[in-house]
This record gives structure tokens, C-alpha cells and sequence, in this order.
């Protein structure tokens, strides 16, 4: 078996999305991972530092994802407006490259241990939302409302992006949910 193998890390992903779905969450090992994948548990640890981690590689960049496409707004756009566009610029980024985000999800919705870690990840957002909004200069009232809002808008457009097997543009998406608030919201007032 080679040191390095250029695609040990998206094969883990695979095999470990593939036995999380069969098998459920709990029931898997780092070890059956490996096998799965043609590796060592050795390899694994390599790329991932326990067997949750798997199915969050790469979020980290997302929370300054999030605050470079707050930064990268126009100035005078006014805060949701600056929202909305950070949202379409990230959530067209994850279409891309995100795969099996089916799978993923209902992995995730099974285990209460994997909920709690996207739960982090997506405070996190709100987090990043709510500093770009600041550095805007909104107050942090106001910049911390705005990102709780923008944010359940990101996850509900990401949901019906995933709900529509990708076959819609995340733009699509958002502006359904965006519709279905701004809809809402006026009948509150009847």
C-alpha cells in the first residue's frame, strides 16, 4: 500500500458515508471505515481525528467563507440585501462541490451526537454573519437579529436545494425562501 495515496481522504468520505447510511452512525467504527476505503485506520487518523470529523471536513472554511462574501458586498447595499447576496455566492460555492448531501443529511438527523456538531457549524454562520454585519456597521442588536434570520434562510434554501436532488439553482432556492418569508411575515399583521 503507497504512503500517500492522493485519494485516501474523498474514499474515507465515501466508505464512511456509505457504512453511516447502512449501518447508522453508532454502530461504525474508524476501523470498518478504513477497511471499507482499502486503508489503514493509520490513514484515517491521517486525515480526519475521529470518525465524526468525517462528515465535516472542510467547515471550517466556511464561518470566513461566510464573512469574505459579507466584506465582498457593496458597501451601500443595505444589511439584508448584503445577506441575501453573501448567502447566494456561498450556497452556489456548497452546490458545487457539495455531493451525497441526502445521504449526509440523514445521517446527521439520526444521530442527536451529529446534530449537535452541525448545530456548531451552523452557529458558526450565524457567528460570521453577524461580525460581517458589524464590520458594516450595524449595531450589534441589530447585526445579531439579522444573522439569526439570514442564517435559517441559508439552511432552509440549502434544505430545498437538497430536497430538489440539486436539480435547481441554489439562487432558486433562496428566493423561494425568501418569498415564503416575506409572505409570512405580511400575514402576521391581519
Amino acid at each position: 500500500m503507497a504512503r500517500w495515496d492522493p485519494g485516501a481522504e474523498e474514499r474515507l468520505r465515501k466508505a464512511a458515508l456509505e457504512l453511516y447510511s447502512a449501518h447508522g452512525y453508532d454502530a461504525v467504527t474508524v476501523n470498518q471505515i478504513a477497511e471499507h476505503a482499502g486503508l489503514t485506520r493509520r490513514s484515517y487518523f491521517r486525515y480526519f481525528p475521529d470518525k465524526r470529523e468525517v462528515l465535516f471536513a472542510g467547515s471550517e472554511r466556511l464561518a470566513p467563507a461566510v464573512i469574505e462574501a459579507i466584506r465582498a458586498v457593496d458597501p451601500a447595499v443595505a444589511p439584508w440585501a448584503a445577506v441575501l447576496q453573501a448567502a447566494e455566492v456561498i450556497g452556489a460555492q456548497l452546490a458545487e462541490i457539495a455531493e451525497n448531501s441526502d445521504v449526509r443529511r440523514a445521517v446527521i438527523a439520526a444521530s442527536p451526537e451529529l446534530q449537535e456538531r452541525e448545530r456548531t457549524k451552523l452557529a458558526s454562520v450565524t457567528d460570521a454573519l453577524r461580525s460581517g454585519l458589524e464590520e458594516r456597521g450595524l449595531s450589534a442588536e441589530d447585526a445579531a437579529l439579522v444573522a439569526q434570520v439570514g442564517s435559517a434562510v441559508f439552511q432552509n434554501a440549502f434544505s430545498r436545494w437538497i430536497d430538489g436532488g440539486g436539480q435547481r439553482t441554489f439562487r432558486s432556492c433562496l428566493d423561494a425562501v425568501v418569498g415564503s418569508l416575506r409572505g409570512e411575515l405580511f400575514q402576521l399583521d391581519d
